[in-house]
């Protein structure tokens, strides 16, 4: 279990600087700064294959299909971890491999999870604005959360001789600091502006 989630953590921080790199030497090398929705996005991804025939087709079909892509995978993952959160939290049985009547509490949260998605989707809710304010209350939210998780991940008491290392204490407590000043120079910075 270790390994695959260092290979899955490594390949997805690499994967994730080839966005920044490639957003950044696409979107701002054509002074393309501010968009606002996901059509300006597929239109903005057209530099990259502008020495193709019909690159803005070619552009709008693969952001398109970057984004049913990710939607088919988020909407079962982030309804299913908010129902496994709220059932944990209040107690309730959960777990997808019991039916409906065995944990209905946990099935309607996810109802309920997937029902609020599909409102937010048809409410007219910018998605390139609720993606930027979901990214900062998840940075600003981290901190706290990093630090109660370095704190449990060293407590004899909870883990016995599970207790983290030198090593992931070190990189989890510079991991903490650099969320915490990027939060402490986000608030500045608004508070600046």
């Amino acid at each position: 279990m270790r390994e695959d989630t260092a290979i899955g953590m490594a390949l997805s921080q690499i994967i994730m600087w080839f966005i920044i790199i490639t957003v950044a030497n696409t979107l701002h090398a054509n002074n393309i700064t501010d968009i606002q929705t996901a059509d300006q996005a597929a239109k903005a991804l057209e530099p990259l294959v502008h020495n193709f025939p019909n690159s803005g087709k070619i552009a709008e079909f693969l952001f398109a299909m970057g984004i049913i892509g990710t939607g088919l995978l988020a909407i079962p993952v982030l309804a299913g971890s908010s129902a496994y959160a709220v059932s944990e939290g209040l107690g309730w049985k959960q777990g997808l491999s019991k039916k409906f009547k065995q944990a209905k509490a946990f099935y309607i949260t996810i109802i309920v999870s997937t029902v609020i998605g599909l409102w937010i989707n048809l409410a007219n809710v910018d998605p390139i604005k609720a993606l930027i304010y979901a990214a900062v209350i998840n940075g600003m939210i981290a901190v706290p959360l990093l630090v109660m998780v370095m704190k449990i991940a060293n407590d004899k008491k909870t883990l016995g001789k599970k207790t983290n290392g030198k090593l992931s204490n070190v990189l989890g407590w510079i991991t903490t600091t650099i969320m915490g000043v990027a939060a402490l120079f986000m608030i500045s910075t608004w508070l600046i502006h």
